[in-house]
C-alpha cells in the first residue's frame, strides 16, 4: 500500500517545493518539506543539503516519524522529528513546508505574534501567528517538542508558527495547500513590517 500511494506523495513534494523556491520564500539548500504518505506512520522528506528547486523522485527520503530512514539513499533533513510529530499528533496534517522566508524572520525578532492586517489573512489564517524562539540554530530540539504540540492543542486551526530568527512551519490537509499558507504568512509579515515602518515614519496614523 505504500508503494501505491508513494509516486503521488512524491509527486506533491516535488511541485511544492518548486513552487516555494520560485516564489522567493526560500533560496539556496535551506528549509524542509514532508508529505504523509497515507495509511502509513511514513513521510517522503527533502533530504538535507538538496535544494528545494532541485527535488526529484530519485533523491528525495523515505522515514519514519522518528526520522529513522526507510527509503532513499540521502540523510532526510535535520528537522524530521518536528516534522514527524506533528504528523503523530496531528492527524489532519497531510503536508509541512519549513523556510526560511525572509519577512517572517525579521518580523520574529519583534517577539510579538504575527498580526492579520489585511481581510485576506484573517478570512484565510483566521488567527494571529505564534512566535517561538528555541534554543538551537539547528531547530527545534526533541526536547522541545511539546511547546509546539501545545500550541497546536490549544488553537486546532492553527496554521502555522515562526521560529524566531530562524523561518516559518506551514501545515496543512495536503504539501500544497501546506505551501500556499507559508507564502500567505511570509506576505502577512511584509505587510505588517511596512505598516509598522509606516506609522513610524508618519505616513500611516497610529
Amino acid at each position: 500500500m505504500v508503494e501505491e500511494t508513494f509516486p503521488e506523495a512524491k509527486q506533491q513534494l516535488i511541485l511544492a517545493a518548486k513552487r516555494a523556491y520560485q516564489r522567493g520564500i526560500q533560496t539556496g539548500n535551506g528549509g524542509n518539506i514532508s508529505v504523509r504518505v497515507p495509511g502509513a506512520e511514513l513521510m517522503v522528506v527533502k533530504p538535507s543539503g538538496v535544494s528545494l528547486i532541485d527535488c526529484n523522485e530519485d533523491n528525495l527520503t523515505v522515514t519514519d516519524f522518528d526520522g529513522n530512514i526507510v527509503a532513499g539513499k540521502l540523510k532526510p533533513t535535520r528537522e524530521a522529528l518536528l516534522h514527524g510529530e506533528l504528523y503523530r499528533s496531528l492527524p489532519n496534517v497531510g503536508g509541512v513546508v519549513h523556510c526560511h522566508s525572509p519577512w517572517t524572520i525579521a518580523w520574529s525578532f519583534t517577539r510579538r505574534e504575527l498580526p492579520l492586517l489585511t481581510l485576506h489573512t484573517q478570512l484565510k489564517l483566521k488567527m494571529p501567528i505564534p512566535v517561538l524562539f528555541f534554543s538551537s540554530p539547528k531547530g527545534v530540539l526533541k526536547e522541545e517538542l511539546p511547546w509546539v504540540l501545545e500550541l497546536f492543542t490549544a488553537h486546532p486551526d492553527l496554521p502555522g508558527f515562526i521560529m524566531g530568527a530562524h523561518g516559518l512551519v506551514a501545515v496543512g490537509p495536503d504539501v500544497l495547500e501546506a505551501e500556499h499558507t507559508a507564502e500567505l504568512i511570509e506576505e502577512t509579515a511584509q505587510v505588517a513590517f511596512l505598516y509598522e515602518s509606516g506609522k513610524r515614519l508618519g505616513f500611516i496614523p497610529g
